[in-house]
């Protein structure tokens, strides 16, 4: 009977403490809506992992697309925790230029949904992307990313170089 209470009181205190944190993440999710939304169009709020909110805004200006993230841990500072960086190469087609951000973390995907929902309410037929040999140290977590997310990936492993594409399932 005292173990049951125990586990209990400790399920009540854990509980207690992410009720806390994600009161935290609101209030602070307001402040930096609010300063996010001065420079850039905010598209979403999204929960990548373990109870953290991120804020998820775009800088598009029909030569460039930037889907930008940011988490509600913190004070918004001006600068992204996570972005995908994108170009149009012509009207129906976004090419991703880098990724830059933590690994692992859920933001990459929540990045690409977005970037993919963007795609296709401007009708852009294909997003697309290469591989670069500085990107070998991480290969086999880039394709099952991008494998994830239903790109053609293609490696060329002499050569240490890749290509991957991305279509709409209405095409």
């Amino acid at each position: 009977m005292f173990t049951q209470l125990t586990e209990k009181n400790q399920n009540a205190e854990e509980l207690k403490e992410t009720l806390d944190d994600l009161e935290f993440q609101l209030f602070r999710m307001q402040d930096n809506l609010k300063e996010i939304a001065k420079k850039y169009e905010v598209i979403g709020v999204d929960q990548p992992e373990d109870n953290q909110l991120v804020i998820v805004s775009a800088q598009n200006d029909g030569n460039a697309c930037k889907i930008m993230l940011n988490e509600c841990t913190k004070a918004y500072r001006g600068a992204w925790d996570f972005a995908i960086d994108g170009v149009y190469e012509d009207n129906h087609t976004i090419f991703i230029g880098d990724i830059k951000g933590p690994a692992n973390k859920g933001y990459g995907s929540v990045c690409m949904n977005y970037l993919k929902e963007v795609a296709v309410d401007q009708n852009v037929h294909v997003i697309k992307g290469d591989i670069a040999e500085r990107d070998w140290d991480h290969l086999e977590r880039l394709i099952h990313f991008y494998e994830k997310h239903n790109f053609e990936v293609n490696i060329d492993y002499t050569n240490k170089c890749g290509e991957i594409e991305w279509t709409p399932a209405y095409q």
